[in-house]
């Protein structure tokens, strides 16, 4: 009796949000056996969960039911600034034959031995916004809540990656294992989670998958959003040798890929959710300071986003890469402050008024450096 209930299809990872903004939200998780997987939403007004029946949001391609471990849901037409409850569900497939399917027993997330997750869709008109930053990890599980318990990240509005999670991508268990499972522990089921890429993410077998996981409703691993007074803009920038160097096998073409992006950046900048915010904020991986000795992705970052980045208004670029941390000033090739996060300490982001303040702190949270950006 026991080994048949443990074979039963349970949620095996999961649930966790991407891409939260003022009117969607993307749910992603992961099943045990093969399924079909949809989404329930509710409003978080005090009602009891069972009180009606909730509006399912089903995993589909076209029409059609996927049959998958991995189910992504992207949900329209949400409220600004209003949390919602929601619960995931899981179907197993046992067998589908012409027209007819079979299913096996369902797998749910418990509403009602437990509370439901809660999030918060974005708002633009928000007076105030917070974040945490994070970066280069690479597998390094402890050092996760680690960092995000010192800035208290379930508090936070989000909490972002900005590169090197994982030193390769071999496996989908290796993600999970390696930042995944933690983080969705920690945070990442009611607060959303926002991903730029860094060089790291770029390897492995699996490396070309990383688009079913992260932002896998976006047009590109590239993307802004807005959240109160903060616009963001999510660069990815790729990998930081030529794309002929011998480690990546003739496989890359980076190069094209940060042309492409440069044209997407230079249409964003100027679009009204970023020309109206009063913070505007870049999250790169790759940092183009300090300038002095670039390796060829760095310089590319330098030569291809800054002159459109320059033009903009933006008040710092948030990076990572270096495994150091580093705090670069304006100057005249880069006209914005450069923040280079180290890969054991956490940048803690909060507006108030008229000011953006970073706080950066180690493992233990001790205060390593504190930022103060002005609107003059």
């Amino acid at each position: 009796m026991a080994g048949h209930a443990a074979d039963r299809i349970r949620i095996h990872h999961g649930p966790y949000l991407q891409n939260v903004k003022e009117t969607e939200a993307t749910f992603v998780w992961m099943a045990s056996k093969p399924s079909v997987g949809w989404v329930e939403l509710a409003p978080d007004d005090g009602s009891n969960y069972y009180n009606k029946e909730r509006r399912k949001y089903f995993d589909t391609t076209n029409g059609v039911k996927n049959t998958s471990l991995l189910h992504v849901v992207k949900v329209t037409g949400l409220e600004p600034g209003t949390a919602y409850r929601y619960r995931v569900y899981a179907t197993e497939v046992l067998e589908h034959k012409g027209v007819e399917v079979i299913y096996g027993k369902t797998a749910a997330l418990d509403v009602y031995t437990a509370r439901p997750p809660v999030f918060r869709t974005h708002d633009a008109t928000k007076p105030e916004t917070s974040f945490a930053i994070i970066n280069d990890i690479h597998g390094r599980t402890a050092d996760i809540p680690a960092l995000l318990n010192a800035v208290h990240c379930q508090q936070k509005d989000m909490v972002i990656f900005n590169g090197d999670m994982l030193t390769q991508l071999r496996s989908e268990e290796e993600l999970f294992s390696g930042f995944m499972d933690v983080s969705i522990d920690l945070f990442a089921k009611q607060v959303p989670m926002y991903y730029a890429r860094g060089n790291h993410e770029t390897r492995g077998l699996f490396a070309t998958s990383f688009q079913h996981y992260f932002s896998p409703k976006e047009s590109h691993l590239y993307y802004m959003f807005r959240q109160g007074p903060v616009c963001f803009l999510v660069l990815d920038t790729g990998e930081d040798k030529p794309d002929t160097d011998i480690e990546y096998s003739g496989i890359t073409d980076y190069d094209n890929y940060r042309n492409e992006q440069a044209e997407w950046l230079k249409e964003a900048v100027r679009a009204p959710e970023f020309r109206d915010a009063k913070f505007r904020i870049v999250i790169a991986h790759m940092p183009p300071q300090p300038v002095k000795g670039l390796w060829h992705g760095p310089q590319e970052v330098l030569d291809k986003f800054v002159p459109i980045l320059n033009e903009a208004g933006i008040d710092a670029m948030l990076c990572g890469h270096l495994h150091r941390y580093l705090h670069c000033n304006p100057d005249s090739q880069v006209r914005f402050p450069v923040v280079v996060n180290a890969h054991n300490t956490v940048i803690d982001g909060q507006t108030s008024g008229d000011r953006l303040q970073l706080e950066i702190r180690d493992t233990q949270g001790t205060l390593v450096d504190k930022i103060l950006l002005e609107r003059h």
